[in-house]
């Protein structure tokens, strides 16, 4: 596995995490420290505020899992993938992104710059 596919996979193990311990986990192996997280909704930094993002994610969709749709991209630390929110009742997808992530040496992540591609209607 790539340093970047191995690094997505812990992104959205974190992003999956519904426990609050494994959660706290999840995110100190996915993220560095001072790790940031920006999308249009979020600008954090930290895993204290990552683990609040997700968590409220979490709170808004429940019964929803985020996958991997396609493959993951990368170079020079730099990785690139797209991700739906799945319902784990009838498999609809009504939440879409890309995400493009930056990786530290040992792979963790210290920036991911977020875009919601597709929303539920309101």
């Amino acid at each position: 596995m790539s340093i970047y596919a191995a690094a997505v996979a812990r992104y959205f193990e974190a992003w999956n995490a519904t426990d609050a311990d494994t959660l706290a986990k999840a995110v100190a192996a996915a993220w560095s420290e001072d790790g940031t997280y920006t999308d249009p909704l979020a600008d954090v930094r930290g895993h204290e505020q990552i683990t609040a993002v997700i968590q409220a994610a979490h709170e808004q969709f429940p019964g929803f899992e985020f996958k991997l749709a396609g493959d993951v991209d990368g170079n020079h630390h730099i990785a690139r993938f797209r991700w739906e929110l799945v319902s784990t009742a009838d498999g609809s997808a009504p939440v879409a992104g890309s995400d493009v992530i930056t990786l530290t040496e040992d792979g963790r992540i210290t920036a991911v710059l977020g875009f919601l591609d597709r929303l539920p209607q309101a």
